[in-house]
């Protein structure tokens, strides 16, 4: 396999390596949707999960409450009844510091209900909020996640196809320069890089001068000594069309 066609190879290569970056990010942007609005509503289920669970355990510490209430408001009655019957002043005494009490435990219980009432309304309104958010995720994970999985599947199979022709070009090159492309290509995103005018078109630094006639002197490859990918001579698009031009 003579330079040149190793040249071409390479350029092969490195472009279905281009297409394939592409559609890898093109399937990680449509999966990283698809897995957002499913994490979103997740996370809202877990939301509404929790806060369900806590207006429950407020509702029902807020009844015990209330029955409290209603039943020392029954012995705060009684107490009264026991305040009329007072025979002696320490009765009387005794029965109005058992009304002093109830009614101050009467007090701090409906204070407590009541600021479970104002928290159970807070929490409606969050679940409230929660549950609209929810719809409109749902929604548009209804929407989307046909088409978004439709698209995965296309650009998926697209993917296998240039595989399986990267699988091709890679066989047409020699197993070490193959090895030593991968390599590169795995450090710096592309392994192969060119040059027309003693610059590498990769990194954009300058080649030794002695390095840069090797390459224009005749078809050959080496390695840039700034980035260390593959580099070539590639002749000025203007040079390139005049040769063209003079062999038609």
């Amino acid at each position: 396999m003579s330079i040149a066609d190793q040249i071409r190879a390479l350029e092969t290569l490195a472009a279905l390596d281009a297409e394939l970056k592409i559609m890898d990010e093109d399937l990680a942007l449509e999966r990283g949707a698809l897995s957002g609005l499913q994490d979103s509503i997740k996370t809202l289920d877990a939301k509404l999960e929790i806060d369900r669970a806590a207006l429950a355990a407020g509702e029902k510490t807020r009844g015990e409450l209330i029955t409290d209430v209603r039943n020392m408001n029954l012995q705060l009655e009684h107490s009264r009844d026991k305040l009329g019957r007072s025979r002696s002043e320490r009765e009387a005494n005794a029965a109005q510091r058992e009304l002093e009490e109830l009614r101050k435990l009467i007090r701090d219980r409906e204070d407590e209900a009541g600021k479970l009432t104002v928290d159970g309304d807070a929490v409606r309104q969050g679940i409230e909020a929660t549950e609209a958010e929810h719809g409109r995720i749902s929604q548009e994970l209804a929407a989307r996640e046909g088409h978004i999985r439709e698209k995965v599947a296309q650009v998926e199979a697209a993917r296998s196809r240039k595989g399986n022709e990267r699988e091709t070009a890679t066989k047409a090159l020699p197993p070490v320069l193959y090895r030593r492309y991968d390599t590169i290509r795995a450090k710096k995103g592309v392994g192969i890089a060119q040059t027309s005018d003693g610059t590498c078109k990769a990194c954009n630094m300058g080649l030794p001068p002695q390095l840069f006639h090797r390459l224009r002197r005749e078809p050959t490859l080496d390695q840039c000594p700034s980035c260390f990918r593959i580099i070539y001579y590639k002749p000025p698009a203007s040079a390139s069309q005049a040769s063209a031009s003079a062999k038609a």
